[in-house]
């Protein structure tokens, strides 16, 4: 019967362990942006990069107009 309480303090203990990391991943900010993973690879990195970079602009080609450009080059 002491088993059964030693167990039943244990899995108490390992509950309490686990509040109180997710306490933590809250305070911490883990959780602040869920939504936003997803919609940040679907963003153009040549037009934030070429924002950061000065005295570089965004070409807003096309991944086809890219390749033929690029098959033009190689020949």
């Amino acid at each position: 019967m002491s088993s059964v309480f030693l167990l039943i303090f244990l899995m108490l203990c390992a509950g309490l362990a686990a509040w109180l990391f997710f306490l933590w991943a809250i305070k911490s900010g883990q959780y602040d942006d869920v939504e936003g993973p997803k919609y940040r690879m679907l963003d153009d990195k040549d037009e934030d990069e070429a924002k950061r970079t000065p005295g570089v602009e965004p070409d807003n080609k096309t991944i086809a107009e890219r390749r033929n450009e690029h098959e033009r080059r190689v020949e």
